[in-house]
């Protein structure tokens, strides 16, 4: 695996968001998840052969998933988030990493999200479209979920910058077809 991640830039060193300094850590070289950290969850979609990509209504492509609501487990907010943002159930699920995050905000995002370390879980998994996404009021308003192959789903996310989206969805891509 750690030849593997050795592949990723992004993902392989130090990640710097502004307030938050994150490392991607993959589930081989992880210890077990300390749930009590985790505050978000996101997910690789996986519709057959093709990836599930959403598009915001301010046209970025972004990834599905999102925080925690309090007292949730992360599975339980995985279930919504796949709901709300890709109109789809969730047919299955497999962690490949946690990304472990250093606040040095004052205070949380939420008052019930763990401070100043957090933790994202992120994983693929397959989805069965069966609507139009909820986009309920306060969240992000998805415009537009599509499936695509995984060429054209990196492509998407290095045309705004996000290098980072696209390294989860090659990594989650090198997985799956590595399992066979």
């Amino acid at each position: 695996m750690k030849q593997l991640l050795g592949d990723f830039l992004v993902l392989s060193g130090p990640m710097d968001q502004g307030w938050i300094k994150a490392r991607f850590i993959p589930v081989e070289g992880m210890e077990a998840v300390d749930e009590s950290l985790v505050s978000n969850i996101s997910i690789i979609p996986v519709v057959g052969d093709q990836y599930a990509v959403m598009q915001l209504a301010d046209g970025r492509w972004e990834l599905a998933g999102g925080t925690l609501e309090p007292g949730e487990h992360y599975m339980d907010a995985l279930r919504r988030e796949v709901m709300e943002e890709l109109g789809s159930e969730l047919v299955s699920f497999r962690l490949m990493a946690q990304i472990i995050n250093h606040s040095s905000a004052p205070e949380p995002y939420r008052p019930h999200i763990p401070h100043p370390v957090c933790i994202r879980l992120i994983g693929f998994g397959e989805i069965r479209m069966v609507c139009d996404p909820l986009n309920p009021p306060g969240a992000e308003q998805v415009a537009a979920v599509e499936t695509v192959c995984i060429d054209e789903a990196v492509r998407r996310f290095r045309s705004i910058g996000r290098d980072d989206i696209a390294e989860y969805y090659l990594f989650a891509h090198q997985l799956r077809t590595a399992a066979g």
